[in-house]
Protein backbone atom coordinates (compact mmCIF):
# COMPACT_ATOMS: atom_id res chain seq x y z
CA UNK A 1 0.00 0.00 0.00
CA UNK A 2 3.04 2.29 0.45
CA UNK A 3 3.56 2.32 -3.57
CA UNK A 4 -0.17 2.95 -4.38
CA UNK A 5 -3.10 4.95 -3.16
CA UNK A 6 -5.75 2.68 -3.16
CA UNK A 7 -9.57 3.55 -2.89
CA UNK A 8 -12.40 1.60 -1.53
CA UNK A 9 -15.96 2.45 -1.37
CA UNK A 10 -18.08 1.29 1.26
CA UNK A 11 -21.21 1.23 -0.07
CA UNK A 12 -24.63 -0.76 0.59
CA UNK A 13 -28.29 0.97 -0.98
CA UNK A 14 -29.99 -0.32 1.60
CA UNK A 15 -29.61 2.16 4.79
CA UNK A 16 -29.02 1.18 8.84
CA UNK A 17 -26.45 -1.96 8.06
CA UNK A 18 -23.61 -0.21 8.98
CA UNK A 19 -22.25 1.49 6.12
CA UNK A 20 -20.68 4.70 7.87
CA UNK A 21 -20.16 3.02 11.12
CA UNK A 22 -17.63 0.38 9.42
CA UNK A 23 -16.09 2.71 7.32
CA UNK A 24 -15.51 5.63 10.26
CA UNK A 25 -13.91 2.83 12.06
CA UNK A 26 -12.02 0.74 9.52
CA UNK A 27 -10.12 4.17 8.65
CA UNK A 28 -9.65 4.99 12.53
CA UNK A 29 -7.88 1.00 13.21
CA UNK A 30 -5.93 1.55 10.06
CA UNK A 31 -4.59 4.82 10.63
CA UNK A 32 -4.03 3.65 14.24
CA UNK A 33 -0.98 1.07 12.57
CA UNK A 34 0.29 3.98 10.59
CA UNK A 35 -1.43 3.92 7.21
CA UNK A 36 -1.98 7.70 5.76
CA UNK A 37 -5.85 6.99 5.74
CA UNK A 38 -8.44 9.64 4.07
CA UNK A 39 -12.57 9.23 4.43
CA UNK A 40 -14.61 10.85 1.68
CA UNK A 41 -17.84 11.50 2.83
CA UNK A 42 -20.01 11.20 -0.11
CA UNK A 43 -23.28 10.95 1.91
CA UNK A 44 -25.63 14.32 2.18
CA UNK A 45 -26.57 13.22 5.74
CA UNK A 46 -22.84 13.33 6.77
CA UNK A 47 -22.95 10.57 9.27
CA UNK A 48 -19.35 10.10 8.95
CA UNK A 49 -18.31 13.74 9.28
CA UNK A 50 -20.24 14.06 12.23
CA UNK A 51 -18.99 10.54 13.53
CA UNK A 52 -15.26 12.07 13.71
CA UNK A 53 -16.69 15.14 15.46
CA UNK A 54 -17.26 17.63 12.97
CA UNK A 55 -20.44 19.12 13.08
CA UNK A 56 -22.26 20.88 10.19
CA UNK A 57 -21.79 24.22 11.47
CA UNK A 58 -18.07 24.03 11.42
CA UNK A 59 -17.61 22.51 7.76
CA UNK A 60 -15.49 24.19 4.97
CA UNK A 61 -15.73 22.93 1.66
CA UNK A 62 -15.87 19.03 0.93
CA UNK A 63 -17.27 16.64 -0.59
CA UNK A 64 -19.51 18.63 -3.12
CA UNK A 65 -16.41 21.28 -3.95
CA UNK A 66 -14.30 18.61 -4.98
CA UNK A 67 -16.46 17.51 -7.24
CA UNK A 68 -18.18 20.79 -8.88
CA UNK A 69 -16.13 23.82 -7.78
CA UNK A 70 -12.48 21.81 -9.22
CA UNK A 71 -10.81 22.14 -5.90
CA UNK A 72 -7.83 19.51 -4.89
CA UNK A 73 -8.09 16.71 -2.26
CA UNK A 74 -5.49 19.16 -0.57
CA UNK A 75 -7.65 22.35 -0.32
CA UNK A 76 -10.73 20.28 1.14
CA UNK A 77 -8.94 17.41 3.32
CA UNK A 78 -9.37 18.66 7.25
CA UNK A 79 -7.32 16.38 9.64
CA UNK A 80 -9.49 14.62 12.10
CA UNK A 81 -8.22 14.11 16.11
CA UNK A 82 -6.91 10.83 14.53
CA UNK A 83 -3.01 11.22 13.49
CA UNK A 84 -2.69 9.92 9.96
CA UNK A 85 -6.50 10.09 9.31
CA UNK A 86 -8.35 13.07 7.61
CA UNK A 87 -11.77 13.35 5.77
CA UNK A 88 -13.18 15.16 2.88
CA UNK A 89 -16.46 16.57 4.89
CA UNK A 90 -20.40 16.56 3.53
CA UNK A 91 -22.45 19.16 3.17
CA UNK A 92 -26.09 20.11 2.76
CA UNK A 93 -24.92 21.08 -0.71
CA UNK A 94 -24.43 17.59 -1.92
CA UNK A 95 -28.09 16.73 -1.32
CA UNK A 96 -28.05 18.75 -4.55
CA UNK A 97 -25.54 17.41 -6.63
CA UNK A 98 -27.36 14.42 -7.94
CA UNK A 99 -29.49 17.37 -9.97
CA UNK A 100 -26.55 19.09 -11.16
CA UNK A 101 -24.66 15.77 -12.36
CA UNK A 102 -27.52 15.24 -14.65
CA UNK A 103 -26.54 17.59 -16.96
CA UNK A 104 -22.77 17.99 -16.49
CA UNK A 105 -19.85 16.76 -18.38
CA UNK A 106 -18.01 13.80 -17.70
CA UNK A 107 -21.09 13.63 -15.03
CA UNK A 108 -19.78 10.04 -13.97
CA UNK A 109 -16.20 10.79 -13.86
CA UNK A 110 -15.93 13.81 -11.31
CA UNK A 111 -15.12 12.22 -8.86
CA UNK A 112 -12.57 9.88 -10.54
CA UNK A 113 -11.04 13.03 -12.23
CA UNK A 114 -10.63 14.91 -8.48
CA UNK A 115 -8.83 11.63 -6.59
CA UNK A 116 -6.74 11.07 -9.46
CA UNK A 117 -5.38 14.78 -9.87
CA UNK A 118 -4.83 15.01 -6.23
CA UNK A 119 -5.07 11.88 -3.87
CA UNK A 120 -1.44 10.64 -4.11
CA UNK A 121 -0.64 11.48 -0.43
CA UNK A 122 -2.69 8.60 1.45
CA UNK A 123 -2.53 4.54 1.41
CA UNK A 124 -5.96 4.33 1.45
CA UNK A 125 -9.19 6.16 0.78
CA UNK A 126 -12.65 5.35 1.63
CA UNK A 127 -15.56 6.98 0.24
CA UNK A 128 -18.97 6.38 2.35
CA UNK A 129 -21.58 6.40 -0.53
CA UNK A 130 -24.79 7.21 0.20
CA UNK A 131 -27.40 4.62 1.19
CA UNK A 132 -28.86 4.29 -2.64
CA UNK A 133 -27.34 3.80 -5.91
CA UNK A 134 -27.51 7.24 -7.42
CA UNK A 135 -25.20 8.92 -9.60
CA UNK A 136 -23.36 10.33 -6.27
CA UNK A 137 -22.58 6.39 -5.68
CA UNK A 138 -21.95 5.72 -9.19
CA UNK A 139 -19.39 8.62 -9.53
CA UNK A 140 -17.67 6.62 -5.91
CA UNK A 141 -17.68 3.45 -7.84
CA UNK A 142 -16.06 4.32 -10.75
CA UNK A 143 -13.30 6.18 -8.55
CA UNK A 144 -12.79 3.12 -6.95
CA UNK A 145 -10.34 -0.13 -6.84
CA UNK A 146 -12.97 -1.93 -4.92
CA UNK A 147 -15.60 -1.99 -2.72
CA UNK A 148 -16.47 -3.24 0.56
CA UNK A 149 -19.83 -4.35 1.20
CA UNK A 150 -21.59 -3.96 5.02
CA UNK A 151 -24.35 -6.19 5.66
CA UNK A 152 -26.43 -7.22 8.44
CA UNK A 153 -27.58 -11.09 8.41
CA UNK A 154 -31.51 -10.23 8.54
CA UNK A 155 -34.07 -11.98 5.82
CA UNK A 156 -33.83 -9.67 2.78
CA UNK A 157 -29.68 -8.84 3.06
CA UNK A 158 -28.60 -11.44 0.04
CA UNK A 159 -31.93 -9.90 -2.04
CA UNK A 160 -30.63 -6.19 -1.47
CA UNK A 161 -26.92 -6.86 -2.44
CA UNK A 162 -27.93 -8.98 -5.40
CA UNK A 163 -28.94 -5.57 -7.11
CA UNK A 164 -25.56 -3.56 -5.73
CA UNK A 165 -23.25 -6.68 -8.06
CA UNK A 166 -25.92 -5.96 -10.69
CA UNK A 167 -24.87 -2.14 -10.65
CA UNK A 168 -21.09 -3.24 -10.09
CA UNK A 169 -20.95 -5.45 -13.00
CA UNK A 170 -22.68 -2.59 -15.46
CA UNK A 171 -20.00 -0.75 -14.27
CA UNK A 172 -17.09 -3.07 -14.95
CA UNK A 173 -18.46 -3.39 -18.35
CA UNK A 174 -18.71 0.40 -18.89
CA UNK A 175 -16.60 2.10 -17.10
CA UNK A 176 -14.34 0.54 -15.02
CA UNK A 177 -13.21 -3.07 -15.60
CA UNK A 178 -11.21 -2.99 -12.87
CA UNK A 179 -13.40 -2.27 -9.98
CA UNK A 180 -13.71 -5.59 -7.64
CA UNK A 181 -15.45 -6.75 -4.43
CA UNK A 182 -12.63 -6.64 -1.62
CA UNK A 183 -14.85 -8.11 0.84
CA UNK A 184 -18.00 -8.84 2.46
CA UNK A 185 -18.17 -7.70 6.70
CA UNK A 186 -21.46 -8.74 8.43
CA UNK A 187 -22.21 -6.45 10.95
CA UNK A 188 -24.69 -6.01 13.88
CA UNK A 189 -24.44 -9.45 14.44
CA UNK A 190 -26.35 -11.31 17.50
CA UNK A 191 -25.03 -14.87 17.93
CA UNK A 192 -28.14 -15.31 20.47
CA UNK A 193 -30.22 -15.01 17.58
CA UNK A 194 -30.69 -17.88 15.42
CA UNK A 195 -31.55 -16.32 12.48
CA UNK A 196 -27.73 -14.52 12.02
CA UNK A 197 -26.28 -17.75 11.92
CA UNK A 198 -28.47 -19.27 9.13
CA UNK A 199 -28.27 -15.77 7.21
CA UNK A 200 -24.22 -16.01 7.89
CA UNK A 201 -24.13 -19.20 6.07
CA UNK A 202 -25.89 -18.38 3.42
CA UNK A 203 -24.18 -15.29 2.69
CA UNK A 204 -20.34 -17.15 3.41
CA UNK A 205 -22.02 -19.94 0.77
CA UNK A 206 -23.04 -17.15 -1.73
CA UNK A 207 -19.96 -14.78 -1.85
CA UNK A 208 -17.30 -17.75 -0.27
CA UNK A 209 -13.86 -15.78 0.49
CA UNK A 210 -14.71 -12.56 -0.23
CA UNK A 211 -16.66 -12.84 2.97
CA UNK A 212 -14.43 -11.98 5.89
CA UNK A 213 -14.30 -14.13 8.62
CA UNK A 214 -14.45 -11.05 11.08
CA UNK A 215 -18.14 -10.54 12.33
CA UNK A 216 -19.16 -7.33 14.06
CA UNK A 217 -21.33 -7.43 16.67
CA UNK A 218 -23.94 -5.73 17.67
CA UNK A 219 -22.62 -3.33 20.64
CA UNK A 220 -24.58 -1.33 22.53
CA UNK A 221 -20.72 1.05 22.69
CA UNK A 222 -20.47 1.25 18.74
CA UNK A 223 -24.02 2.62 18.79
CA UNK A 224 -23.56 5.36 21.62
CA UNK A 225 -19.85 6.42 19.32
CA UNK A 226 -21.40 8.92 17.18
CA UNK A 227 -23.64 10.52 19.41
CA UNK A 228 -19.95 11.35 21.62
CA UNK A 229 -18.23 12.54 17.86
CA UNK A 230 -15.80 9.65 18.24
CA UNK A 231 -15.11 6.26 16.45
CA UNK A 232 -15.96 3.74 19.05
CA UNK A 233 -12.02 2.60 18.78
CA UNK A 234 -11.73 6.50 20.84
CA UNK A 235 -14.82 6.05 23.15
CA UNK A 236 -14.18 2.68 24.30
CA UNK A 237 -10.93 0.36 23.10
CA UNK A 238 -11.99 -2.29 24.73
CA UNK A 239 -15.72 -3.18 24.00
CA UNK A 240 -16.51 -5.89 21.86
CA UNK A 241 -16.97 -3.46 18.40
CA UNK A 242 -13.71 -2.00 18.90
CA UNK A 243 -11.77 -5.25 18.96
CA UNK A 244 -13.74 -6.57 15.73
CA UNK A 245 -12.76 -3.38 13.93
CA UNK A 246 -9.42 -3.56 14.61
CA UNK A 247 -9.47 -7.56 13.68
CA UNK A 248 -11.26 -6.48 10.55
CA UNK A 249 -8.62 -4.16 9.68
CA UNK A 250 -6.08 -6.68 9.91
CA UNK A 251 -8.11 -8.41 7.23
CA UNK A 252 -8.11 -5.66 4.94
CA UNK A 253 -4.72 -5.33 5.49
CA UNK A 254 -3.70 -8.71 4.28
CA UNK A 255 -5.94 -8.70 1.06
CA UNK A 256 -4.80 -5.05 0.46
CA UNK A 257 -1.28 -6.14 0.76
CA UNK A 258 -2.07 -9.31 -1.57
CA UNK A 259 -3.16 -7.44 -3.96
CA UNK A 260 -0.15 -5.06 -4.68
CA UNK A 261 2.21 -8.59 -4.26
CA UNK A 262 0.08 -9.63 -7.42
CA UNK A 263 0.89 -6.15 -9.25
CA UNK A 264 4.19 -6.12 -8.82
CA UNK A 265 4.21 -9.96 -9.99
CA UNK A 266 2.29 -8.72 -13.21
CA UNK A 267 5.28 -5.87 -13.25
CA UNK A 268 8.09 -8.63 -12.94
CA UNK A 269 6.49 -10.69 -15.69
CA UNK A 270 6.54 -7.77 -18.07
CA UNK A 271 9.94 -6.85 -17.68
CA UNK A 272 8.85 -3.12 -16.06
Amino acid sequence: MTTQCRIISVVNQKGGVGKTTTAVNLATALAAVGKRVLVVDADPQGNASTGFGLVRADRGAGCYELMFDGLSVEDVAVPTPIPNLSIITSSADLAGAEIQLVTIDRREFRMKDALDRSAKDYDIVFIDCPPSLNLITLNALIASHAILIPLQPEFYALEGVSSLLQTVEAIRARFNPALEVQGVVLTMYDKRNSLSDAVASDVRSYFGDKVYETVIPRNVRVSEAPSHGKPVLLYDLKCSGSRAYMQLASEVLRREFGFLEREEEKRVALGE
